[in-house]
């Protein structure tokens, strides 16, 4: 017994110290593949992967930004009302509250997202929160915590518990020295927004966890969104949304681009239809990890035109956002989208005379019920 008691303070006093004064570390080995953190030796799981379930189990952050209501909406009607979770740091309306699930839920949390992640049994992940171009130009400090620290909590999380990741990029991950008309999948990218930056990271560091630990993430550059469900939110490309809320409360409109500032445009359901049917795509079909998607391209002068079949007496006017301005003139004008609609059958159902009449049979039926009421 004194021998092995006098081994035991001999090992405890070799792993305390050393020659040089340095304690020798001890930390769990880490499977190169499995997980890019540490996970604790006392952590327990239990997750199931989509192969193993009927349906996948997902969670979308930033949910009640311009897609995550609406995504969530198509999801459950597709996977089940209790199988979509929706998640943000903000207040949800009623509607959108008793809908179906949702949690609160800070991206910048680690701990707290993991848990969600564990608890919930999640298997496809939508990352949707960040900070628009515009806004984020107003606040770089938040737009660099929420769309770069958020991400790098996600891959993180995706990875260690084997998730399926979507996560968004946009036109904005591409810069003045971009090819813009059209924009190809792959070119030179030196967006000037911290929004922009941020996809850019985005998108190469989904691919570089896809190499390094197998992570099965998939992303879509997205033009800009038009939808009818949301209100603008500072983002550039908004103008297209505001001409349609302004044409029936006041029948003027003034817009803060360059009346031939040319972008790529979308209406939201085939966005989401996109989102959806890449995320459903076999991996085996995917030749990349990002791909363009596009539907139509219009400035806004042939925007207007379009509205005013609608509302001929609407008042357009120009007044130019310097900021916003520079930002459009570095956007491509058309995407290539080639690639998405060779491997995963992409197809768009909404072009601008489509997109139009759909937004005034929106908006004219809720202004309607709101003067009526």
């Amino acid at each position: 017994m004194p021998i092995v008691k006098n081994v035991s303070r001999a090992v405890s006093q070799l792993l305390q110290s050393s020659g040089c004064g340095c304690g020798i570390p001890i930390v769990p080995v880490r499977c190169i593949g499995v997980s890019p953190r540490q996970v604790a030796s006392d952590a327990s799981f239990h997750s199931v992967s989509f192969s193993e379930s009927d349906h996948p189990r997902v969670l979308i952050t930033g949910g009640l930004g311009q897609l995550g209501v609406g995504l969530a909406k198509l999801l459950r009607k597709r996977f089940g009302k209790n199988n979509v979770i929706l998640s943000d740091i903000r207040k949800p309306a009623d509607n959108v509250f008793y809908s179906g699930p949702f949690i609160y839920a800070d991206i910048l949390d680690y701990k707290n997202l993991r848990e969600i992640v564990v608890n919930n049994r999640i298997t496809w992940l939508f990352h949707y929160s960040a900070l628009l171009s515009a806004v984020g130009e107003a606040n770089v400090p938040l737009a660099r915590a929420v769309n770069i620290t958020g991400l790098h909590n996600v891959l993180d999380i995706a990875a260690e518990h084997n998730l399926r990741l979507f996560v968004p990029s946009t036109i904005g991950a591409f810069g003045p020295t971009s090819p813009r008309d059209p924009t190809p999948d792959l070119c030179i990218q030196r967006p000037r927004t911290i929004y922009g930056v941020s996809k850019v990271h985005a998108e190469l560091m989904g691919e570089y966890y896809h190499y390094r630990y197998g992570l099965d993430f998939r992303c879509l550059r997205y033009p800009g969104i038009i939808s009818a469900d949301s209100q603008p939110g500072g983002g550039t490309t908004d103008y297209a949304v505001q001409i349609f809320h302004d044409a029936i409360k006041t029948g003027k409109f003034q817009c803060n681009l360059k009346p031939d500032t040319r972008l790529p445009m979308m209406y939201i359901d085939d966005c989401l239809k996109a989102t959806l049917e890449v995320m459903e795509a076999p991996t085996e079909a995917l030749s990349m990890r990002t791909y363009n998607i596009s539907a139509m391209s219009f400035t806004p002068e042939e925007l207007a035109q379009e509205v005013q079949k609608h509302v001929p007496e609407l008042q357009v006017t120009y007044n130019v956002d310097k900021v916003r301005q520079a930002i459009a003139d570095s956007w491509p004008m058309n995407f290539d989208d080639r690639n998405a609609r060779r491997d995963w059958g992409w197809k768009h159902d909404y072009d601008l005379p489509e997109l139009v009449t759909t937004m005034f049979s929106f908006l004219g039926s809720d202004s309607r019920i709101a003067q009526a009421n």
